[in-house]
């Protein structure tokens, strides 16, 4: 979500001179990755979220004489006279899910039940909803109940930063490989604790596939705990393929395009996910990919992407062991894959984010 925010300022930044902007942030979430320009401003507000978002930041907006706020993550203030956009990416925390019920951390059932909270009461409130496909624009007017005429429900894709595509430059590759310590060939899975991103499913595919392969390839899994793949792997008692996994740790933003690069495939079967950015950023750089049949991943990776079931390992270690073995296969998908994620740009979300604000300043004026 902060990429999703961040790619936004920056692409309204470079299209819009004539509106006048004032980005709101804390100061922990600044990271100087932002400037301020002629015509947008920064102001940095301390405080802890929840009272941040609810009395900070309507407050600080009506000193600034704004005319319209735009929250991009999910949430927003309850109360406040200015009107109000909302970016609504998913609403997982919202469904009645079983891959919500066990497995999420504290933090993040502590995050979900302010959500639960407050969301339904700012999508009330909202001039415009914006949510980043069609499959999620679809479970939120369901969720909500907002009728099918009701146009402040729209579906703007996000885009692929430009620095994802394949690295050719071997000192550059091998430089990134070594800092992390990873071989030259594997298998690349981006996992987390939440339970929706199917990571005990991988991890039975992958222990399915290092059973048949002669010379299996290694599964890196970047930022990922050992003492949490070692309880999981403990879960679906596969503790024996944990020599053939690989933990870096956390990788920089601009050391993913190397990572993608010299990934065989890139494994993304989630069990719900109301994007899924980062198989595009795989595509980009030339990787193939393996996804899901469910939720939103169909409708992004169109006809670019080994499809399957991501409630089956089976199917998912098939699609593996095809890949390695299909080598057609493997270009045919790269070269879909290029094409694909090449039809989502940051530009372009820029655009159709700005003509809502249009229509809502317009709305206001009448």
């Amino acid at each position: 979500m902060d990429i999703v925010a961040l790619e936004l300022i920056k692409n309204i930044q470079q299209i819009d001179r004539e509106n006048e902007y004032v980005v709101f942030v804390k100061p922990d979430k600044n990271d100087h990755v932002l400037t301020e320009s002629e015509n947008v401003k920064i102001h940095l507000i301390e405080g802890a979220y929840p009272f941040w978002e609810q009395i900070k930041l309507p407050k600080a907006a009506a000193k600034e004489n704004c005319d319209l706020i735009h929250c991009t993550s999910i949430t927003g203030p309850i109360v406040s006279k200015i009107p109000l956009i909302l970016t609504l990416h998913d609403i997982v925390y919202l469904e009645n899910l079983r891959f919500m019920k066990k497995g999420s951390t504290r933090y993040q059932k502590l995050g979900n039940l302010y959500r639960r909270w407050i969301t339904p009461q700012v999508v009330k409130r909202s001039k415009s909803i914006i949510t980043v496909s069609e499959y999620e624009k679809a479970r939120i007017r369901d969720f909500f109940d907002i009728d099918e005429h009701d146009n402040r429900l729209v579906a703007i894709y996000n885009g692929v930063s430009s620095h994802f595509k394949p690295v050719t430059d071997d000192e550059t590759r091998r430089t990134v490989i070594q800092k992390y310590n990873l071989p030259d060939r594997y298998l690349l899975f981006l996992g987390n604790t939440d339970p929706k991103k199917n990571t005990k499913g991988v991890l039975k595919a992958f222990a399915n596939y290092v059973e048949n392969a002669e010379d299996p390839l290694k599964l890196v899994i970047p930022d990922y705990d050992e003492s949490t793949l070692n309880r999981l792997l403990g879960t679906i008692k596969k503790k024996e393929i944990r020599k053939h996994i690989l933990l870096p740790g956390y990788i920089v933003n601009t050391d993913l395009p190397v990572i993608y690069t010299m990934a065989v495939i890139f494994l993304y079967p989630s069990l719900r996910e109301s994007f899924g950015l980062p198989m595009l950023e795989a595509m980009a750089c030339g990787t193939p990919v393996i996804t899901s049949i469910t939720s939103s991943m169909p409708e992004i990776s169109g006809d670019a992407a080994k499809i399957v079931n991501p409630y089956k390992p089976q199917q998912i270690k098939d699609a593996i062991m095809e890949l390695l073995k299909n080598p057609m296969l493997r270009e045919k998908l790269i070269e879909k894959g290029y094409r694909r994620a090449s039809k989502f740009t940051w530009r372009t979300m820029a655009y159709n984010v700005l003509k809502l604000y249009y229509n809502a300043l317009n709305q206001k004026e009448k």
